[in-house]
């Protein structure tokens, strides 16, 4: 049961281009959104869709995987834990973010897709 402490596992499509950045020290991160939608249907009878996104990070090794294969629009599914961090602006305001660090990367659908 220690696996399921802070794990997250989503399936969606990316939504837009994954953002490279290496570091000096030679350490690599990708950083992109992913789009997950569910739907249901209201008291009315309409089908509503529902779209949430995720910010997911990925670190080092797995990077190479983000930047050749993973493209917006691509469906992919993750696997990895959820981080927050903070930072303070400018003006001093405390901003928090919580994104998902990626463990493992699975491409889905056609290979040309």
């Amino acid at each position: 049961m220690r696996n399921l402490r802070n794990s997250v596992t989503l399936i969606g499509r990316v939504g837009k281009e994954p953002k490279i950045v290496n570091f000096e020290n030679g350490g690599r991160i990708a950083n992109f959104s992913l789009a997950t939608s569910d739907s249901y249907r209201n008291k009315a009878g309409e089908k509503i869709e529902e779209t949430q996104w995720h910010n997911l990070v990925v670190r080092n090794g797995m990077v190479k995987i983000v930047e050749d294969f993973v493209k917006k629009g691509k469906e992919i599914a993750i696997e990895g834990k959820l981080v927050t961090r903070s930072w303070d602006d400018k003006e001093g305001n405390k901003h928090y973010v919580t994104e998902v660090l990626v463990n493992d990367i699975l491409l889905l659908g056609r290979k040309d897709s």
